[in-house]
Order: C-alpha cells, then sequence, then structure tokens
C-alpha cells in the first residue's frame, strides 16, 4: 500500500478544517503523527475491504512504502541517483497546485476543455504615438511579468522592426521585440508575449534568448510584489482587474470565445500554474532509455500488445521528473543543508552534523518526495533490497503484473526503469492491462456527477461472489466496464442456480456417499447422457484453459458460465433426475450421483477463481481441503464423438428447435402439444425412442412420433434439424388471427426501434463523442433486433401458410 502523499495530506487538512484548525497550527512531527493515525485507521479499513471482496493473498506479506525497510531503499536510490547526476536540485517551470501549494507532476495534471476567452491585448511601441503591435493571451495577468514580445525570424511583418522596443501595458517597464523560430506565424498575429517565469515555452526562449524570468504570483496563488498595483489580489481577480485597466486605456483589441484544455489538480480540481521555482529532479531520458530497451527486446509484454505504443510514446517524449513535493506527508528527501558554512550533502542517513565545518546547524531539505518514487522500487524494496534477501532471490522477477492503462506512466514504466538500473532486470514478464469501471452510459465515476457507486453497497445487495463475477465477465481485453446494475442481478441468479442445483444432488446423496470419480468400475456404466455431460465439462475446460494463456478473464467466464447453467443445471440434471430418484435402477442411480458430484466438483473448480464463497461452501460438502489446495480440474477420458455424446447433442438440438418453434408461435408453456419428425436416419430413431420420455418432459410434448410419410398441413409449424424435420401440428392450440396480429405488432414496434438505432448508429456526432463501448453496445442491440425482426417475420409467415 503506497502513502499517497498528496491525497493522505489533503483529507487530513479538510478534516483539521471541521474543527477550525489548519496544518501550519501544529507542529511537522505533530501534523504527521495525526495523519498515522488517519492511516491506521484507513489502511484497516482498506485491508478489511479487500478481504471482504475475497482476495487471497498472504496478509503477513502486507507492506506500506513508509515501512522502514522500504524508506532505506527509497534513500539508497535517491543517494545512488544523485552521485551518478541523476537527480539534481534547479530552476525550472513546475506544475504548481496554488491550493496545496505544492508541486505536482506532469501526470497528476488533468486536462479539461473548457470555455474561456482570447484577450487581443495592444503593446505601444515606445516612442510612436499610436503604434502598436497585437500580442494575445488567455491569461492577461500573466502579461505582468512579460519580458520580451516574440516573432518568428521568417515573418516579414516584422523583420524590419528589429530594434523596436515597447511599453508594456499597466507598469513603467519597457520589453524588446524579439526573434525566434518557436513561434508560429501562421497562428494570430504571429507575436507572442514572453513570461518565462509562468509559461514553460517561454521559459525555453527565455534562456535561448538571454532573458531573465520575472515572478509575478505568490505559491498561494496571489499577485506578488512584481505585480505592482495587482499585489496581492487573488490571480484570477487580477485578472478582471487587469482587463478592466486594459479595456480603460483602449489597449483592447478585441475578446474572442476561445476553448483551449486548462489544467487541472487531478487531486483537488484547483487550476494549475505554471510556474518556475526551484525543485528536485530525476534526469529521466537515460532510464527511460533502459525500460525502451526491455520491452523492444521482448524482456517485457503489453498485452493487449497495443499499449506497447503508447508506452513509447511516452517514453520517447519524456521530459526530465519533478519529484520534490511541498508537503510534509511523506519521505523526507535526504538533503541537508548546514546554516553557518552553506555546505550541501545527500546522505542515506540523517545528518546532524556538517561534514565540512562541524556546525550542527543542519538543516534537513523541507520537502518530501513525490509518492511515486517510493511505489516505483515497490517490485524489490517489499523483497528485502537492498539487503540480497532470500526472497529476492525467489521472488524477483515476478511473471505478471495485472493494473490499469491509466497507471502505465506513473507507475509501470518506472518500475520497469528502476527494475533495470538496481536488479539489473525487469520486475516483472507480462504487463496485463485493463480497462476502469464506468457507468451504463460510459462516463468516468464522479461524485460531482452524482453516479458513484460503492461497491460494498453492491457487495451486500447481490453477493460478492455475484460481483466479482459481474466484474470478470464483463471486462473485455484492454477495454472498460460500462456498469449495469441489471447485469449483477442476473449473476446474483447465477449464484443462486449453483446454490440449488448443489442441494439437489446432496440431498440426493446418502449419507454414506463416497464421492469416487470417475474409476474404470463407473466408467464401463456410463450411460449417453453421462458421456455427453463428460465431454462438455471436457469442451468447457478447453475453452477455459485457451482463454486463461491468453488472459481473457471475460472468456473464462463465459465457458463456465454457459456449462454450469446450461451443459450441467438445464440439461444434464433435467435428464438424470428420474435415475438419481432411482426410477431407474440402483446401479443407474449409483453411477448418475458419481457422475454429478464429480462434475459439480470439477466445475466448482473451475469456477473458484471468481467466486471463492459459494464453491468453497459447497465444496466442503465433499472434501476437508479448501478448494485452493487441491488439483487443477483435468479432462475426462471421454472422446467427444462416441455414439452416446452423439445421440445427446441430436436430443438437445430436437429439444432446443421444438422450444424455439413453441415460443415463435405462442405456444403457452401450460400446453402440451404433438411433434412429428421426418427424417430416416437411424440415429435420429434411436435418440428418439431411447429418450421419448426426456423429450416428452423438456420439451413439453404430448407425444412425439417418427413418420417419413406425414404429410404437412397449413397449420403446421415446421422447422429442419441435422436429420430432417420436425413439425408441430399448431391447429387447436393457437388462435392463428390473434396469434398473428400480436407478431405483427410487436414486428411494428421491432423495425421502429432498428430505425432509430441505425440512424443514431450512422450519426457522425454519436459515433465521434460516445465512448467505444457504449457505440458496441449499441451496435449489439441493432444485431439483436435484426435477428428479432427475422424471427417474427418468419412466425407471420408460418401462421399465414
Amino acid at each position: 500500500m503506497d502513502h499517497a502523499g498528496i491525497a493522505t495530506q489533503m483529507v487530513v487538512e479538510r478534516e483539521l478544517a471541521k474543527e477550525s484548525k489548519k496544518r501550519t497550527d501544529f507542529t511537522r512531527e505533530e501534523f504527521i503523527h495525526k495523519v498515522w493515525e488517519w492511516k491506521n485507521h484507513s489502511g484497516g479499513m482498506i485491508t478489511k475491504q479487500q478481504k471482504l471482496l475475497g482476495e487471497s493473498v498472504d496478509w503477513s506479506r502486507e507492506r506500506f512504502t513508509l515501512d522502514e525497510g522500504l524508506s532505506k531503499a527509497v534513500f539508497k536510490v535517491f543517494k545512488s541517483l544523485y552521485d551518478e547526476g541523476l537527480i539534481y536540485r534547479g530552476e525550472r517551470i513546475i506544475n504548481w497546485c496554488p491550493a496545496s501549494q505544492t508541486a505536482i507532476s506532469d501526470l497528476e495534471v488533468e486536462f479539461r476543455e473548457t470555455k474561456g476567452k482570447l484577450y487581443h491585448i495592444k503593446y505601444p511601441i515606445h516612442g510612436k504615438k499610436d503604434q502598436f503591435l497585437v500580442v494575445a493571451t488567455t491569461r492577461p495577468e500573466t502579461m505582468l511579468g512579460d519580458v520580451a514580445v516574440c516573432a518568428n525570424p521568417e515573418d516579414e511583418r516584422y523583420t524590419s522592426l528589429k530594434d523596436v522596443v515597447l511599453d508594456l501595458p499597466l507598469t513603467n517597464r519597457q520589453i524588446p521585440l524579439l526573434f525566434d523560430s518557436f513561434v508560429d506565424k501562421e497562428f494570430g498575429s504571429g507575436l507572442v508575449k514572453i513570461t518565462p517565469a509562468h509559461d514553460a515555452n517561454d521559459f525555453e526562449a527565455g534562456q535561448r534568448l538571454g532573458l531573465k524570468p520575472l515572478l509575478v504570483m505568490n505559491p498561494n496563488g496571489t499577485m506578488n510584489e512584481n505585480a505592482g498595483i495587482y499585489q496581492g489580489l487573488d490571480r484570477f481577480e487580477a485578472r478582471k482587474k487587469v482587463l478592466a485597466d486594459l479595456e480603460a486605456k483602449g489597449l483592447i483589441e478585441k475578446i474572442e470565445d476561445h476553448i483551449h484544455a486548462v489544467g487541472h489538480n487531478s487531486r483537488g480540481g484547483a487550476v494549475i500554474e505554471p510556474y518556475l521555482s526551484t525543485q528536485w529532479f530525476v534526469k529521466i531520458k537515460p532510464l527511460a532509455d533502459l525500460a525502451v530497451q526491455a520491452v523492444q527486446s521482448g524482456q517485457v509484454e503489453f498485452i493487449p500488445k497495443m499499449w506497447e505504443k503508447t508506452f513509447f510514446e511516452w517514453m520517447n517524449n519524456i521530459r526530465d521528473w519533478c519529484i520534490s513535493r511541498q508537503l510534509w506527508w511523506g519521505h523526507r528527501i535526504p538533503a541537508y543543508h548546514c546554516k553557518k558554512c552553506k555546505h550541501f550533502e545527500v546522505s542515506e542517513t540523517a545528518v546532524t552534523v556538517c561534514t565540512s565545518c562541524g556546525s550542527q546547524e543542519v538543516e534537513p531539505d523541507p520537502d518530501v518526495l513525490d509518492t511515486w518514487f517510493s511505489s516505483q522500487l515497490w517490485p524489490f524494496s517489499t523483497l528485502g533490497w537492498p539487503d540480497q534477501t532470500e526472497d529476492l532471490k525467489r521472488y524477483y522477477p515476478t511473471s505478471v503484473l495485472v493494473t490499469g492503462f491509466d497507471i502505465i506512466f506513473f507507475w509501470v514504466s518506472r518500475m520497469i526503469m528502476m527494475g533495470m538500473k538496481f536488479m539489473q532486470a525487469p520486475p516483472f514478464h507480462k504487463v496485463l492491462i485493463h480497462g476502469l469501471v464506468r457507468d451504463k452510459d460510459g462516463k468516468k465515476f464522479s461524485k460531482s456527477v452524482g453516479n458513484v457507486i460503492d461497491p460494498l453497497v453492491m457487495m451486500d445487495k447481490y453477493g460478492t461472489d455475484s460481483f466479482r463475477f459481474f466484474l470478470a465477465a464483463t471486462l473485455p481485453e484492454g477495454k472498460d466496464i460500462l456498469f449495469d446494475e441489471s447485469r449483477l442481478d442476473g449473476y446474483r441468479s447465477f449464484c443462486n442456480k449453483i446454490w440449488n442445483s448443489s442441494r439437489f444432488i446432496l440431498m440426493n446423496l446418502e449419507e454414506s456417499f463416497v464421492p469416487i470419480g470417475i474409476t474404470p468400475d463407473i466408467e464401463k456404466d456410463l450411460e449417453p447422457m453421462d458421456q455427453w455431460i463428460l465431454s462438455r465439462f471436457n469442451h468447457c475446460l478447453e475453452e477455459y484453459n485457451k482463454a486463461h494463456s491468453k488472459f481473457h478473464f471475460y472468456e473464462m467466464a463465459a465457458a463456465i458460465y454457459e456449462f454450469i447453467w446450461g451443459d450441467f443445471c438445464d440439461w444434464y440434471i433435467e435428464l438424470v433426475k428420474p435415475r438419481a430418484y432411482g426410477k431407474v435402477s440402483p446401479r443407474s442411480a449409483e453411477v448418475a450421483k458419481q457422475v454429478l458430484s464429480d462434475v459439480l466438483i470439477r466445475a466448482l473448480g473451475l469456477l473458484h477463481p471468481f467466486m471463492p464463497f459459494l464453491t468453497e461452501e459447497v465444496h466442503s460438502v465433499f472434501s476437508d481441503q479448501y478448494i485452493v489446495t487441491t488439483p487443477f480440474p483435468k479432462s475426462y477420458p471421454v472422446a467427444s464423438d462416441s455414439l452416446g455424446v452423439q445421440k445427446l447433442n441430436l436430443l438437445q438440438e430436437i429439444v432446443t428447435k421444438i422450444r424455439v418453434m413453441r415460443s415463435e408461435n405462442g405456444v403457452a408453456p401450460d400446453k402440451k402439444c404433438k411433434a412429428i419428425v421426418k427424417s430416416s436416419d437411424n440415429l435420429s430413431s434411436f435418440t428418439i425412442l431411447e429418450n421419448e420420455v426426456s423429450l416428452l418432459q423438456l420439451a413439453r410434448l404430448e407425444s412425439i412420433r417418427i413418420d417419413t410419410l406425414y404429410e404437412i398441413q397449413k397449420t403446421d409449424s415446421v422447422s429442419h434439424f441435422t436429420k430432417g424435420e420436425i413439425v408441430l401440428p399448431l391447429e387447436g392450440l393457437i388462435d392463428v388471427a390473434k396469434e398473428k396480429a400480436r407478431l405483427e405488432k410487436e414486428l411494428q414496434k421491432s423495425e421502429l426501434e432498428k430505425e432509430k438505432l441505425e440512424i443514431k448508429l450512422s450519426n457522425p456526432g454519436f459515433l465521434s463523442k460516445a465512448a467505444s463501448e457504449v457505440v458496441e453496445k449499441e451496435r449489439d442491440k441493432l444485431k439483436t433486433l435484426i435477428d428479432k425482426v427475422e424471427v417474427l417475420k418468419k412466425g407471420i409467415q408460418n401462421l399465414a401458410g
């Protein structure tokens, strides 16, 4: 667990604010003590939630980034990188949050599309009455920190003005007109204001042009003494005042509506200021090159592979990482300053006496490290590094890292960098990227929007196993989940199905029953339905393992879901009931019970990673062992094309066809009908004769017979199957005119819905703005409607004769 520097400190400060107190009302040590108190409470809650979710881990290995051992690794890495010149202290433009008054990294800035204004300001040419150059800006308050105006050296509009000096509006300063190729001569007037202390591009241009930055803002977002009469005003109040004064002096040429991306602190939402500050940085490019090499050489593989492209783009355009934070909570930067002789040193251990002059007036650096600095060391710091422990030798590197795409750069890339640098090997071989959980419309969960869900509430309402299965079953590779609560209800029904079928099996087992599995003695007496269910389990296991090898957990969930609900519960259990009840013979009952119990036990093994609580509860009836300690389920020695399997496949096809025919023609569930099979195939004849009782029960038939010479009547419903035709005489079962009218009404409604969806999906605006998952969901709806329309048309056609 990491210490979440900014987020944690903000939470504790908000709690103090409820008591009308501030962080500065306490000493640093007192405040940190309060944060530890909060952490011990909330950290315990997180662990509790993880346990409620069913996470099966070795809790004795729980670690925290501020633990003593991990802190030792942090200071070791800092000192090592500093000694190599890869960590340095310098003055640069950083992302500054005036609300929390700390630097934040580029990746913690959330850019939001904002409707703003573009202000075109007149800069008077010094000594030239009524002559101006016009410069556009979205932040007019920073104009007070301008030190030049710049044009492109190839812009013919300004090449004759090389020696021009401008009067900076609202100040008594003059600034030069300079030339630099970074200026886009096609944008606006082709002029840009140079404010090196408040813009990253301007800072770099200022360095090239030898300009001295002028900071006009305080750390809290108010204007400082360099802002003149605007000193003390909040930055946004200063903007209003500056604009009013410019307007009064006739120095605004025009104001345009302007949509642009404005950086906000992703933690608290405050608008970020590009701000010149002295901070600690990591010279990241040499480390990034190590990570790129690890991925290019195949030592690290991203799954899905498309994320490698994103990774390379970030790595190849990386900038030095600002690692210092103006906070109290976190790892103190291990740098020490002597107040007496100004000596400065970095040390892994605390320095109390100056190593240069012997003075005890030594002060530690007040800043702390970015939380990600310690988190990037997690794969080896948690195993005891820098000590060469047995855990380190055994568990480093690991096989797979499972994480979200939103922290590939924050965490994944940095872990690879540090692993390659300090362990000479990447920390993991595969990086499995999953999506995020969004609401059913594809929007991110947000308290301000009001669409946030509490997982614990969902788990309490639907059950933890249902919630876990939902997450696995609806998480396609690398894509986001659209959270739909109705799906949870469906998976709760699945849990109930498993529970009820397990109860049925257990209720029919004698107290003396011992599950021995499919032994040779049992195997020789297997009936076709037994061979079929064993074959279906083998198919499920094959699909499950194939999906697992590709990390397609949603396909694993689908395979076990379809097997348990469909093959096992809806088909095999229904077919085997007469035998389980002892209505056939004692030996048949014995074999049926062994098959029932063994298939259930193996199915529980496959289901266990998704539903640990329910599966352990049922499994405990059969064994004292936990499922997780038992061997992984294996396939049965049964051929998928055996005669018994073929018969049951045919039986299943016939029943399914009849059920569809009944539904399409509106035959009420409580009405039994007759069925005629037109087929000269011997397998069909044997299957129907051997399983007549099951056919009548499962298809809700009054009778079924084979008649190759039967003449099809106008009111009959006909459907083809692999071995012939199935006929359902409908006369007397339904009111043909009434049913035809119902289907026509349903067809009209479905075609209207289909037309609306087609229009929606042909709208470029919807396709470009909606989340890809939402678009895919709508396309699935359209496909379902197209199929439904065809079925309704067929039903109407049948009824029309």
